[in-house]
């Protein structure tokens, strides 16, 4: 008989997820840092060569459903193999280019389209199966490595592009992508049943985790459906949830993407600007957490509104540093955005998993995915064509703030709360006097 493995399995799972979201999304992030030298040595047009990035964007929208399928198909471990396979194949190729299509097709089409499996959207196809009571706390854990990867390997990796040059960087990146990556995602595997355990670590018996599993239940008829991506389209909160991340991930690369430009503009030193974008990505890290935590304990759509409400006060705040731009203010725009506006990301997954749990979630989450990339591709893009028209960002902020609102609205109505209720509702509900 195979032994029965630790019960604490799932963490291990969620460690690799940390590990591999560390380095997966920085390194996709580090086109900012490779962006300069490459236009110095190459003089090609900003817009060519920063359609790079984009293009990779677009390549990771395009895949998110495929995506979603193939994890239903062959399982965590496949797709992640394959995407940390493709980024190093883009990274160890980049130092070749010579021409920008060559650019597109390595740091675009191969880094994009590797990301987009190590990233939000493939660990988000499977984690949520590890857990139930402990989702939100474990989701949150796991893509709060991004925030950790880039404190630590974007600093290192700007000291070796001055040091040796962007080329000795891309190389050092896939070397420490494939040395780190392959080995620990070949610890993953699809469910924890696949291993004899049970979610959130549970050591009873199989028909009594079922039990806890159905406890949480609020709307039996739903929850008993196998739902499939076809039936899943013709539901209204599939579409509900389709519009609050469309709107929500708008909101978030919008500011994310043109903040740095705006406060030089309004009178801040590129350093202090600089460092506000950092500090971002440092205060997501306890906020993802202790989000994600509070997400357990209270349910989905209040942190999904706590997270757009962070994205509205720091557009507030950044209307009211156009006008005043002291550094109190510039500390509320921080703080907003990274401790309160991240924490989307610790529920992004738990949302729709609690609505759609099923042997064929992935292709689902896959294609609400799509519209999420969507919105992060249009966020940027409408902000930049508004200031060209308006000739300032006033517009565009407040149609960010309109897009935090709409998406809180939206997945409140989506309402998972009355699919499945989250741990903490189920003790409350079962305690005395209640």
């Amino acid at each position: 008989m195979t032994p029965r493995l630790p019960f604490f399995y799932g963490w291990v799972i969620v460690a690799v997820a940390f590990v591999t979201m560390a380095l997966g999304v920085n390194a996709r992030t580090a086109f900012s840092l490779l962006f300069p030298p490459i236009l110095d040595e190459f003089g090609w047009e900003r817009g060519v060569t920063a359609g790079a990035f984009s293009f990779g964007f677009l390549v990771s929208a395009v895949l998110s459903p495929s995506l979603g399928r193939l994890m239903d198909r062959r399982g965590p471990r496949f797709v992640m193999e394959m995407g940390v396979v493709l980024m190093a194949a883009g990274l160890l190729l980049a130092p070749l280019v010579s021409r920008p299509w060559h650019l597109y097709a390595t740091l675009g089409v191969l880094v994009g389209g590797g990301s987009v499996c190590v990233s939000y959207t493939g660990q988000a196809l499977y984690l949520p199966n590890w857990f139930v009571r402990r989702r939100g706390l474990a989701m949150s854990v796991a893509f709060s490595g991004v925030g950790v990867g880039s404190i630590l390997l974007l600093p290192w990796l700007q000291t070796l592009i001055g040091r040796s040059g962007w080329r000795s960087a891309c190389w050092a990146m896939a070397v420490l992508v494939l040395v780190l990556l392959v080995p620990l995602n070949l610890l993953l595997a699809r469910r924890p049943e696949d291993l004899g355990l049970e979610p959130d670590g549970d050591r009873s018996s199989h028909d009594a985790a079922a039990a806890k599993r159905a406890a949480n239940v609020v709307d039996p008829a739903w929850a008993a459906i196998d739902w499939t991506l076809a039936r899943a389209l013709r539901t209204a909160r599939f579409w509900w949830i389709a519009v609050g991340f469309l709107s929500g991930l708008y909101a978030w690369y919008a500011v994310q993407v043109h903040q740095t430009k705006y406060l030089v503009e309004i009178g801040f030193s590129a350093s202090h600007a600089a460092w506000a974008l950092g500090f971002v990505s440092l205060a997501g890290i306890p906020g993802q957490i202790a989000l994600g935590h509070l997400s357990d304990r209270i349910g989905r759509e209040w942190v999904w509104a706590v997270g757009n409400l962070g994205f509205v006060v720091c557009y507030l705040a950044l209307l009211a540093l156009g006008q005043a731009p002291t550094p109190p203010l510039l500390w509320v725009m921080v703080v907003s955005q990274g401790m309160l506006g991240y924490g989307l990301t610790s529920v992004i997954g738990a949302i729709p998993a609690e609505i759609f749990e099923g042997r064929h979630y992935g292709s689902i989450f896959g294609m609400l995915m799509l519209a999420a990339i969507g919105g992060g591709a249009a966020g940027p893009f409408v902000t930049g064509a508004l200031h060209d028209v308006t000739g300032s960002y006033t517009l565009a902020w407040w149609l960010a703030i309109g897009c935090s609102v709409l998406s809180g609205v939206a997945i409140w109505l989506a309402a998972p709360r009355r699919v499945r209720v989250v741990a903490g509702r189920v003790r409350a509900a079962s305690s005395p006097g209640c």
